[in-house]
C-alpha cells in the first residue's frame, strides 16, 4: 500500500513538472537522454519509424549470426570432428545464403524509398521560407509575407546565460513558423557549402552556392527547436546555430506584422558582428 502511495505521489510530481510551461517550451536533447529527440514533424515521425524497423532487423541478424557461430563452434570443433568433412558445393545452402540477404535488403529498401519520396514531395505549402547560408550566419526571407528578411547570428555566451537560453544554440533572430502549416524551405548559399540541419524536424538540406535546394516541414506542436550547420564550412563553422519557434497561427500573424517593421529594408551597410572572439560582416 505504501509503495502504491509513493508511486502515486511520484507520478503527480512528474505531471506537475511536465505541465510547467518553462520546461515544456524548449524542445531538444536532454541530459542523460537515451535515444533521439522527439519527432515534431511527419517526416521525422516516419524517419523514427524506419529507424525502429531497422533496429529490429539488425538485432535479429546479429542474434542469428551469434547463434550460428556458437553452433558451429560446438558442433564442428576439432575434438568432436578430428577428421574434417570434405563436403563442398551444397546447392541448397548456397541458395539460402544468397536469397536471404536479397530478401532482407528488399525489406529495407522498399520502406526507405517510400520515405525518400515522402520527403521529396512537398505538399501544397502554406508559406515559403528561404534560407541563405553565409560564413558564418544565416539569412531568412519570407517571400509570402511581404518578402522581408533578416540575419540570424549566435548569441554570445553572456547574453544566452542572461536570458536562460541554451549556450551556442540561441540566436538573436530566430525563425518563426505557425504550428500545423506546411512550410516549403528553399536553401542556398553565397560562399561555400553549408547544411541547414534541424534534427527534431527531420530536415537536413545542403546550402550550395548557385543552386537552390528545397525541403519541407510541418511542425505539429509549439515549442523552440534548435539545429546547426553540420557541413564544415570554415573557421567559425561551430557558431552557426539554427533556432525555430513554432507558434499558433494567430501569434504568427502578430509576429509577421512586427517583423515587417523591425526588419524593414534600408540601405545601411551590415554592421560587423563580434562572435567567438572574431569579427566578420
Amino acid at each position: 500500500m505504501r509503495r502504491i502511495v509513493r508511486l502515486g505521489t511520484l507520478g503527480a510530481a512528474l505531471a506537475c513538472v511536465a505541465a510547467m510551461p518553462g520546461l515544456a517550451a524548449d524542445e531538444g536533447p536532454r541530459n542523460w537522454q537515451i535515444g533521439m529527440q522527439a519527432a515534431a514533424t511527419p517526416v521525422r515521425e516516419r524517419i523514427d519509424a524506419l529507424h525502429g524497423e531497422l533496429m529490429i532487423i539488425i538485432t535479429l541478424i546479429a542474434v542469428f549470426v551469434l547463434c550460428l557461430l556458437l553452433f558451429v563452434m560446438m558442433r564442428f570443433n576439432a575434438r568432436r570432428n578430428p577428421v574434417p568433412s570434405q563436403t563442398t558445393h551444397n546447392p541448397v545452402l548456397e541458395l539460402i545464403w544468397t536469397a536471404m540477404p536479397v530478401l532482407i535488403l528488399l525489406a529495407i529498401a522498399i520502406p526507405s524509398f517510400r520515405l525518400m519520396y515522402f520527403m521529396d514531395r512537398t505538399p501544397k505549402p502554406d508559406l515559403t521560407l528561404k534560407v541563405t547560408g553565409h560564413q558564418w550566419y544565416w539569412t531568412y526571407q519570407y517571400p509570402d509575407q511581404g518578402n522581408f528578411s533578416f540575419d540570424s547570428n549566435m548569441l554570445p555566451d553572456d547574453q544566452a546565460a542572461a536570458q536562460h537560453r541554451p549556450r551556442m544554440l540561441a540566436v538573436d533572430n530566430p525563425v518563426v513558423v505557425p504550428v500545423g502549416a506546411v512550410v516549403r524551405v528553399l536553401v542556398t548559399s553565397t560562399d561555400v557549402i553549408h547544411s541547414w540541419f534541424m534534427p527534431a524536424l527531420g530536415v537536413q538540406e545542403y546550402a550550395v552556392i548557385g543552386r537552390t535546394n528545397f525541403a519541407w516541414m510541418q511542425v505539429n506542436r509549439p515549442g523552440t527547436y534548435h539545429g546547426e550547420c553540420n557541413q564544415i564550412c570554415g573557421n567559425n563553422h561551430p557558431f552557426m546555430p539554427i533556432e525555430i519557434e513554432a507558434v499558433s497561427k494567430e501569434d504568427f500573424a502578430k509576429w509577421v506584422d512586427m517583423a515587417k517593421k523591425k526588419f524593414a529594408r534600408n540601405d545601411e551597410p551590415t554592421p560587423a558582428i563580434r562572435m567567438a572572439g572574431r569579427d566578420w560582416r
